[in-house]
């Protein structure tokens, strides 16, 4: 598939959907009355929540997810950053994945977020199968990552895992896939260090609830057949890598192999954090990426 055409903006005009997910307790309580934007590109209905003003900060969400993981990150640098995060095509409250869709087109679909919403080079971060379509956004459009953040993730899991370990995925998943409707969990096993947060366990429940099978097919294909490690040494943006080091599904060895490939990075590590180390420890987190983005201010246009 070619490159989408212009994208076209607009405010979401269903109430409820406007919202992001489940109240959480103390400071990290959704961001109330937020509506849902929603930028229209090949044919899709891309959708995203935008808050605060400063530096633009641009959050790609993990597979089996959707933008609503970030909601620490929303709620928490939102007072110095203008944070957005997007559901992917097939996920969230975005259109269905077309079954052609390769991992390019994902990462046109971001870009045309980008462009359209007028944020110019942004500070790019994503998670797990988010980190990987963040390098394939900077393969393709570079000139629109300032930065690159890249959390717990692969360059592929063909580019960072052993070939016995992808095949053990993919099949894992076809078995979740085989599992009757009522028994649908896509939810993989090993993302936290200990047992989901408790603030976080009917967040995470809801955005299982409505994850897709056609999307997850999609996506472990993609990741089992991708492997960027030619990308990854002619890499000229600033790249901030954040690892939980109780990380089990992108262990810190794969931080290492991206520390050691791009010239310009700096590594994180947070303690007592595994897979999703922004829900694990957000306040470490956050603060990562504060102290990143501070020292590496996108250019003003």
């Amino acid at each position: 598939m070619g490159h989408p055409s212009a994208a076209e903006a607009r405010t979401d005009p269903h109430g409820s959907k406007g919202q992001l997910g489940t109240p959480l307790d103390g400071v990290f309580r959704r961001v109330t009355l937020l509506r849902v934007q929603v930028v229209r590109t090949s044919g899709l209905e891309v959708a995203y929540e935008r808050v605060g003003e400063g530096s633009p900060l641009v959050l790609v969400h993990g597979g089996t997810v959707d933008g609503r993981m970030w909601q620490p990150q929303l709620a928490g640098l939102k007072d110095e950053f203008t944070v957005v995060a997007w559901d992917e095509p097939g996920a969230g409250r975005s259109s269905d994945v077309p079954a052609d869709f390769g991992l390019p087109d994902y990462a046109h679909c971001l870009a045309a977020l980008i462009e359209e919403i007028a944020l110019g080079p942004a500070h790019v971060a994503g998670l797990s199968w988010g980190g990987t379509l963040v390098l394939e956004l900077y393969r393709h459009h570079p000139e629109l990552a300032a930065t690159l953040i890249l959390v717990d993730t692969y360059a592929g899991w063909k580019g960072s895992l052993p070939e016995e370990e992808v095949r053990a995925r993919v099949e894992g998943v076809g078995r979740v896939l085989a599992a009757p409707p009522e028994e649908f969990d896509p939810t993989p096993p090993g993302l936290f260090a200990g047992a989901t947060p408790t603030e976080f366990v009917p967040l995470m429940a809801e955005m299982a609830a409505v994850a897709r099978e056609a999307t997850v097919r999609l996506e472990t294909g993609l990741m089992a057949e991708t492997d960027q490690r030619d990308l990854l040494p002619v890499i000229t943006a600033p790249t901030l890598l954040i690892w939980g080091a109780l990380d089990v599904r992108s262990p810190l060895s794969v931080a290492g192999e991206f520390e050691r490939a791009i010239p310009d990075t700096k590594l994180v590590v947070i303690p007592d954090a595994g897979h999703v180390s922004n829900l694990e420890q957000p306040e470490r987190f956050n603060e990562a990426v504060r102290e990143f983005c501070r020292a590496q201010s996108p250019p003003a246009l």
